[in-house]
């Protein structure tokens, strides 16, 4: 009776060798996923950004029919964003013409080159410097 109490106690040591394996393959696999969504979510995130600050220029436009002197304000989501993307106005903007862009920094520069730097002009064309496609990153 003793021998057979001691068997009902617990775990072998195959048995926590199996569940470990089964725990490593799941995390395995899930992973890499995770690190595709978080990196797809802050280009996401970057991409309205950029089309919020190209709202805010066309809304100095509207007032003085000039992009000349447009001062695009601090973002919320330039903050939320600050260590992985790095918003700028491209060049001077002219009376008729701006140019947005987002330039990856740091881990997303790294893990994001499919799409890299993303830009946004007057005219509502976008733009990437990455290996994938327009259609692909925006």
């Amino acid at each position: 009776m003793t021998q057979q109490q001691n068997k009902e106690r617990g775990f072998t040591l195959i048995e926590l060798m199996i569940a470990v394996a089964i725990i490593a393959v799941l995390a395995g696999i899930s992973y890499p996923a995770y690190i595709d969504y978080t990196t797809n979510t802050r280009r996401s995130v970057a991409t309205a950004c950029l089309t919020e600050m190209a709202q805010f220029m066309e809304r100095y436009y509207t007032t003085n029919m000039s992009y000349v002197d447009a001062d695009v304000p601090d973002l919320a989501c330039e903050q939320e964003l600050a260590g992985f993307y790095v918003f700028a106005v491209v060049g001077e903007p002219t009376a008729s013409a701006f140019s947005l862009s987002a330039t990856p920094q740091n881990i997303q520069a790294s893990r994001d080159t499919k799409c890299g730097t993303l830009g946004l002009n007057q005219i509502g064309a976008k733009t990437e410097t990455g290996t994938g496609t327009v259609a692909d990153c925006w």
